[in-house]
């Protein structure tokens, strides 16, 4: 029985004889994209002039998150949008109809974790990954 395993194995083995493939080249990572001066200046004039950390990181090619740093390294007062009472009630409705958070959230203009919150807040039940009921 063990042999006969020593023999399957052997057999998945690669043939000696055959030409090695090349390494894999793999580009090295980059470095993270840095704003100079003149670039954090005007994304902090769009924040104030009303474009989102979204807008903004998609502008400058950074994550919303870094957005939210360089105003915060700044003391620029984050505006919270969240959702408004009736755009609370539009997200049950849809999320009711079928609609993913993220869906939702991109009806609605905001994340699907805000989405999420405010149903949890009105205690709508909701649904894992593949649509089930969570227990």
């Amino acid at each position: 029985m063990q042999v006969d395993a020593l023999e399957n194995l052997h057999r998945k083995l690669p043939d000696p004889s055959a030409p090695v493939s090349p390494p894999v080249v793999r580009p090295k990572p980059g470095r993270a994209r840095q704003l100079d001066l003149n670039q954090v200046q005007a994304l902090i004039a769009g924040y104030k002039s009303g474009e989102t950390v979204y807008q903004l990181g998609t502008r400058y090619g950074i994550a919303r998150q870094t957005v939210s740093e360089i105003l915060h390294r700044h003391e620029v007062p984050m505006r919270r949008r969240g959702l408004s009472t009736e755009q609370t009630d539009d997200a049950i409705h849809l999320y009711n109809l079928g609609w993913s958070l993220a869906r939702v959230g991109r009806h609605l203009g905001v994340d699907s974790t805000t989405v999420l919150a405010k149903l949890r807040q009105r205690g709508v039940p909701t649904r894992d990954a593949h649509g089930r009921p969570r227990a």
